[in-house]
């Protein structure tokens, strides 16, 4: 399956762009289905594109909101990706969504799957949107390199759509949505900026092994349409 590469002059071009995308295939899920999905990534790269998709007249009381992937930390703290999209998108008209998240009050994250499995069973499937980001390691949602389970978590025989990650070179263990859970999504958005990300791109687009670069698991799949969005 071929990969669309948009490149955008500035970043506000492309968050405009990528912001009526996804409201028109959320719109269009609502349309056809009477409701739709959208599971979104943390970091800092989205916030202009939450702040700007809050605003959009998409029918939101009909919009299911979750996370890709979660630091396991509760939703008050400033790691939380669950309180990113609290403050940054379920806000103005997006408010009236519905957010199904991943932490739950169990002490570990593996201890805490069996839970986030049934949460995300309330998120219409397939994923109307999914938009995932990247880290300078090649990393997507909590995908890590050296992650402890990378294995059983892109095992597309896992029956899974959650797990527990604990990877050595990044803060916290996370719940990340498994590689069968990603790609049970009508349309994939890959979001990064800069020229460091557009270099890793560049990288993972070669040959190599997909544990080195794990976005390359996503990349090199045959299932689901995947555009990439970038701008300097």
């Amino acid at each position: 399956m071929s990969i669309v590469l948009n490149k955008f002059k500035d970043r506000a071009s492309l968050v405009a762009e990528l912001a009526g995308r996804a409201a028109a295939l959320l719109a269009a899920g609502v349309e056809d289905k009477g409701r739709a999905s959208l599971a979104v990534s943390g970091g800092s790269t989205p916030v202009a594109l939450f702040e700007h998709l809050s605003g959009m007249d998409i029918p939101w009381q009909n919009v299911f909101i979750t996370l890709v992937d979660e630091r396991w930390v509760e939703a008050t703290e400033q790691d939380s990706n669950e309180r990113l999209v609290q403050t940054r998108l379920l806000q103005n008209k997006a408010a009236a969504a519905s957010f199904v998240g991943m932490k739950n009050d169990a002490l570990t994250a593996t201890e805490g799957e069996a839970e986030c499995e049934r949460q995300l069973q309330k998120v219409p499937r397939p994923f109307d949107v999914l938009i995932l980001g990247m880290g300078g390691d090649g990393h997507t949602a909590s995908l890590f390199p050296d992650a402890d389970k990378l294995a059983a978590a892109t095992d597309m025989n896992s029956g899974r759509s959650c797990m527990g990650l604990a990877p050595s070179t990044a803060p916290h263990e996370r719940m990340s949505l498994t590689l069968p859970a990603i790609l049970d999504s009508r349309q994939i958005y890959l979001h990064i900026v800069g020229q460091d990300k557009k270099d890793v791109l560049d990288t993972a687009l070669a040959a190599g092994p997909a544990t080195d670069l794990p976005i390359r698991y996503v990349l090199r799949q045959q299932t689901t349409p995947l555009s990439v969005y970038w701008a300097p």
